[in-house]
């Protein structure tokens, strides 16, 4: 049986015109699905978002070549009108290149987040609004919901498994009044089973990969093509200020890995910090790993009240989107800057990451996040460092 969704929305549905955005995967084509068969108006949208030569078949990939025929498809098969928007030098800029640089810069970006900070919820909720929209609804395994005191707060799904909320702590009040996420009440096998009963190509499809634009998963190789020269070799020094070998491009490493770093010392080793300034990998043990405080940069608050005036407040917090929510206090630091207390610590918290902070008494509503910036540098190591590297 086909569930039924209600946008709350004033207005008969349809009098009532969604723009879907449809990536041609299963999710996105299921909400448009939904929508049509509860009577709105609606209009399928699908972005070309990067030159799909390389993905056009590639299992995992999204808004490339095979994905648009497949969206196309979905909007025949619903009897909707379906629109291909060319937003390739869009995200090139908004996404891939802030990428690239992140990554020579020593953090560890998440694609991700900036698409739907940019692209997503803000050109292609213009487009929506240009359209007479009245909402634009989304695949997104997340809920959003009227708060008492007005305005709409972003919760976390039924399917936990599926929960994509880190990855949309950057949507800001503006946007989430004109947002919809139909699949937040639905468990991914139930959006499988709707997808058969309306008859859709992509049922079965696999869910595309994290970072679509990248062939292979092979990043590194990516941000070399945009950057040559970018994967300079450099040292890697140990936190006692021993120099222990040489990696072969920072751009290669992430904070917590542990692998690929190809030492030869009878322990095991991390990278603790990258310098990308002096193009060095700081190594240690595992407890050299362990944080109790960060700093954000860019944050968004979803929260009651001002951010301003946040100080020490009780929340849960997660720094990956594989991880849980730990408990932590939340302090704002200014506009768009914040301390985050983790209560019992974390370990391999990465510059570059977001850390993505819920409420304290149910770990439900998301209360906002931000960037992680680098972490403080001790003095003592770094000092012992640079006399190695003369």
């Amino acid at each position: 049986m086909t569930p039924t969704v209600d946008l709350d929305l004033p207005g008969a549905p349809a009098d009532t015109r969604v723009v879907v955005a449809m990536s041609g995967g299963v999710d996105s084509s299921v909400v448009a699905g939904l929508l049509a068969r509860a009577g709105y108006d609606v209009v399928g949208v699908t972005l070309q978002l990067y030159d799909h030569g390389a993905a056009t078949a590639r299992k995992g990939a999204c808004c490339a070549g095979q994905d648009i025929h497949d969206a196309r498809r979905v909007g025949e098969t619903l009897g909707i009108p379906h629109y291909v928007l060319d937003y390739e030098q869009r995200f090139r800029e908004a996404v891939i290149d802030p990428f690239a640089a992140s990554y020579l810069a020593g953090e560890t970006p998440i694609p991700c987040v900036a698409c739907n900070q940019t692209v997503k919820f803000v050109d292609l909720l213009q487009t929506a609004r240009d359209l007479g929209a009245a909402a634009l609804a989304t695949g997104h395994y997340v809920a959003s919901r009227a708060l008492p005191g007005g305005g709409r707060g972003l919760y976390r799904p039924v399917d936990a498994d599926r929960d994509q909320t880190y990855f949309l702590y950057g949507t800001t009040p503006d946007q989430l009044s004109l947002l919809r996420f139909p699949l937040g009440g639905l468990p991914k096998p139930a959006v499988r089973e709707v997808a058969r009963e309306l008859g859709l190509i992509v049922a079965d499809k696999p869910d595309s990969q994290d970072i679509c634009f990248v062939p292979n998963g092979r990043y590194a190789d990516m941000i070399e093509k945009l950057k040559p020269g970018a994967a300079e070799p450099g040292p890697v020094v140990h936190i006692d200020g021993r120099r222990l070998g040489t990696h072969d491009g920072v751009l290669r490493y992430t904070v917590g890995q542990r692998r690929g770093l190809n030492l030869s010392v009878g322990e095991p080793l991390y990278v603790v910090r990258i310098d990308a300034g002096a193009k060095t990998l700081v190594v240690g043990p595992r407890e050299a790993l362990e944080t109790r405080t960060i700093r954000l940069r860019n944050m968004n608050w979803l929260g009651d009240g001002a951010f301003e005036d946040v100080a020490g407040l009780a929340v849960r917090a997660r720094v990956r989107s594989t991880r849980p929510a730990v408990p932590a206090r939340l302090t704002a630091l200014g506009p768009a800057e914040a301390e985050v207390e983790l209560l019992d610590g974390e370990s391999g918290v990465a510059p570059g990451q977001a850390c993505v902070v819920y409420d304290e008494a149910t770990g439900e509503r998301v209360l906002g996040g931000g960037i992680v910036r680098p972490q403080p540098r001790v003095p003592a190591a770094n000092e012992a460092a640079s006399e190695a590297m003369r």
